[in-house]
């Protein structure tokens, strides 16, 4: 990625800033891959849900998967048509679920019994008729950080496997829910296919049973998850969607009629986007020395909170390499980037990159310590 480093000069940092070029590259990639198929792609809004970034996800014809009446509405916001939009969660409150009846969303994923009952109260009480997918917990490990890990039995998403047969009859009772659809989704940063191998054999086996009991469903949801080079952002901007859509070609055979559904967000977005901070302080201690930047965990959160690998790169200076340890301003520990990292020797007003940042940063940006929420530009 190319940085306008004199833009950046004079901008007020810390503040994110987005490659559209890439990002479109990017979406343009994607469609090239499923093109021959009856595959439809989501943008999960929970990766970043920048108006601009929503604004070129509809331009290439994207739907939106959300996870809150307020992602709904951003999703519509941009453009996105209803048609196109899926709602899941775990923690739908009566105004997301009306949100998204009264604007007939495409889908409720819908993830317990409970949630069933109430959208259909909800439903007759609009007289509508709200389309639903049941999201099933597959038990199957995504081999990612436990934090991203969702499919799981221990894990609070989903309907478990042994409590379908009880689900389905809920749900055959409801006079205001059209079952269209089954939904999964196993975690999140997942770069082992085999992971997603095992979600195609336990999909086979619940579309086994659907079929079992004359249930065919048009609608089949894999969720996201496919994970991106936070190691070599250059080298790799783009995620592998040939291997990823690759694997559910090869073992998730579609019956006549059948489209699959996916959940994209972090392989979209988070190559196009990087953390862009001045450097405030050096302070060199007897055991190690410090680059203390403007930006903290309240701009990027993901190492603080998943002990997560960003790359950093000073964008000021061409000297040898040194041993830092990179870190924030906020008035905690764990604000942290990274230790004992080999950065360019810097100085005061050196702007750094903290790359891979366009997926759960501005996103996931807070106002702890009374900071001020940083602005994003685009290119």
């Amino acid at each position: 990625m190319k940085f306008p480093i004199d833009k950046f000069q004079k901008l007020r940092t810390p503040f994110y800033y987005y490659d559209s070029e890439l990002l479109r590259t990017t979406l343009n990639e994607i469609k090239k891959q499923i093109q021959k198929d009856p595959f439809v792609v989501h943008y999960a809004l929970k990766a970043n849900s920048n108006p601009e970034i929503l604004r070129i996800i509809r331009e290439a014809g994207i739907g939106a998967d959300c996870v809150s009446g307020g992602e709904v509405e951003a999703a519509l916001e941009a453009g996105i048509p209803a048609s196109k939009i899926v709602f899941a969660g775990v923690g739908k409150t009566n105004w997301e679920i009306e949100v998204g009846l009264d604007n007939d969303i495409f889908c409720f994923n819908v993830e317990s019994m409970p949630e069933l009952e109430v959208i259909n109260q909800l439903a007759r009480e609009r007289n509508k008729m709200a389309h639903i997918a049941l999201r099933i917990n597959p038990n199957v490990s995504a081999h990612t950080h436990h934090y991203i890990t969702t499919g799981m039995n221990e894990n609070k998403f989903g309907i478990s496997l042994s409590d379908l047969d009880r689900v389905l009859d809920v749900t055959a009772r409801q006079s205001n829910l059209k079952l269209i659809g089954i939904h999964f989704h196993i975690g999140s940063q997942i770069n082992d296919m085999t992971a997603f191998q095992g979600l195609c054999l336990r999909v086979n086996e619940v579309r086994q049973y659907l079929l079992s009991r004359r249930i065919t469903l048009e609608h089949i949801n894999v969720g996201g998850g496919l994970g991106i080079d936070y190691e070599h952002p250059d080298a790799f901007p783009i995620a592998d969607f040939k291997s990823y859509f690759d694997v559910f070609r090869r073992h998730l055979p579609l019956h006549d009629g059948q489209k699959l559904h996916f959940e994209l967000g972090r392989s979209i977005v988070a190559q196009c986007g990087s953390l862009i901070a001045r450097t405030l302080y050096v302070k060199e201690g007897s055991s190690r020395s410090f680059v203390i930047l403007d930006a903290g965990f309240t701009e990027l959160i993901r190492p603080a909170l998943y002990q997560a690998y960003h790359k950093i790169e000073n964008l000021s200076s061409e000297l040898p390499p040194k041993e830092y340890d990179i870190v924030g301003p906020i008035c905690e520990s764990s604000d942290t980037f990274a230790k004992a990292y080999a950065l360019n020797e810097t100085k005061r007003g050196d702007l750094i990159a903290l790359r891979s940042a366009g997926a759960y940063g501005e996103v996931m940006a807070s106002q702890y310590n009374l900071r001020k929420l940083p602005k994003a530009y685009m290119d």
